[in-house]
Order: C-alpha cells, then sequence, then structure tokens
C-alpha cells in the first residue's frame, strides 16, 4: 500500500446534492425554497432576529441589572482584615501578599467593618472618614494616595470651564451700586429740592415749513 492509493472507506463519504438539477435530484424545480415570499427569491434577506414586524425576543425579554467591567479594580478593606497584615507599613502589595485583595486590583480602599486590633500605618490606600478617625485613635498613621492631576485636551477643556464659571460668581457677588430712591405715591418732596428741569417754552421740534396762507393754488387747465 502506499500514501496515493489512499481513500476514504465505502459509505463513508457522500456527493454533494445538487440543488435545482430536476426532479430526481430530490430538490428540483423550486430548489429546497418553497413557492413564492422573500426566501424563495435570490437576494432575500432579513436582519438578524426579524419576526416579521412583531417585536422581536431580544426585545421581548426584560433586561434589568447592570455588571460593571471595572468592577475587580477597586477592592474594599475592612478594618478588622488590617490585622492578617504582618508588614509594618500596609500597601497595596502587602494586602495582595495576604490574600486580602484580588491580584488584579488596581485601588483599594479601606472601610470601617469590625474593630481594628494594634496601631496600623497605611500608605497609598484610601479610607473612608471614619476608618481614618478609627486608625489615628489607635495610634496609627494615614497616607493618602498622590492624585496626578489630569492631562490632555479634555483636562484642559474642564480647566476652561471652571475658570469661567468662577468669573461669572465673581461678577455676580459683586454689590450693585445703590439706585436713587424715588418718592413713593402720595409723598412731597421736601422743601429746598431743586426741580427736575424740563423743556423750556418754544422748545420741541421744529416746524414743517409750509406755504404762507393767501397763496392759491393753480387750477389745472383741461386736459392736462
Amino acid at each position: 500500500m502506499k500514501l496515493n492509493e489512499l481513500k476514504p472507506g465505502p459509505g463513508s463519504t457522500h456527493a454533494r446534492r445538487r440543488v435545482g438539477r430536476g426532479v430526481g435530484s430530490g430538490l428540483g424545480k423550486t430548489a429546497g425554497r418553497g413557492h413564492k415570499g422573500q426566501w424563495a427569491r435570490s437576494g432575500g434577506f432579513h436582519k438578524v432576529g426579524f419576526e416579521g414586524g412583531q417585536m422581536p425576543l431580544q426585545r421581548r425579554l426584560p433586561k434589568r441589572g447592570f455588571v460593571s467591567h471595572m468592577r475587580d479594580d477597586d477592592a474594599e478593606v475592612r478594618l478588622s482584615d488590617l490585622g492578617r497584615v504582618k508588614a509594618d507599613t500596609i500597601d497595596l502589595a502587602a494586602l495582595k501578599a495576604a490574600g486580602i485583595v484580588p491580584q488584579i486590583a488596581k485601588r483599594a480602599k479601606v472601610i470601617v467593618c469590625g474593630k481594628l486590633e494594634g496601631k496600623v500605618s497605611l500608605k497609598g490606600i484610601g479610607v473612608s472618614k471614619g476608618a481614618k478617625a478609627a486608625i489615628e485613635a489607635a495610634g496609627g498613621s494615614v497616607e493618602l494616595p498622590v492624585v496626578k492631576p489630569a492631562e490632555g485636551k479634555r483636562a484642559e477643556r474642564r480647566k476652561a470651564y471652571v475658570a469661567q464659571a468662577k468669573a461669572r460668581a465673581e461678577v455676580k457677588a459683586e454689590p450693585k451700586p445703590a439706585a436713587a430712591e424715588k418718592p413713593a405715591k402720595g409723598e412731597k418732596k421736601a422743601k429746598g429740592e431743586p426741580k427736575a428741569e424740563g423743556k423750556a417754552k418754544g422748545e420741541g421740534k421744529p416746524k414743517a415749513e409750509g406755504k404762507p396762507k393767501g397763496e392759491a393754488r393753480p387750477k389745472p387747465k383741461k386736459g392736462e
């Protein structure tokens, strides 16, 4: 036996069914497409999930809940879990080594839950107000993580917007000049106050110059 003489066993393969090649092929005439309709035509197609115009299944089913793809970036640490860390200074690497936070965590925050045993010193880890007060009351120390300033065009636009908002607030806060108080209705002005200067007699808009009285208009002649 040679490699070029190898072939499939009898009955293991079948010839491809030729569609639309006569009645004897089993798929003649309509070629398995049925009679009429969109699917019987070439090019007939609807988007996936289309159900003839009725509400499709993916829209009929209820949707609820949301799972953020960043849920594993932040980890919460209880006060009682800090006692399991044997390092002098507790940071994110020490928490990962002790198995308190997952290895893929990028940030951690200590919350008030449980009791703190002994004093601890945190570095580069966020803490809540209550947790910070509890750590400092036990004689520990907290060094918050350094937040890098945002960079890029988006950060510049935000800075410009904040500056404009501050300028508008300062303009609104400026005291307005006090307007002259007008006397209320029925009250007379005190004696000695100068009256408002009005227009002198004869002043005003100049009258349009017209024709002197007595002049008769010429009558139009016939035919003009």
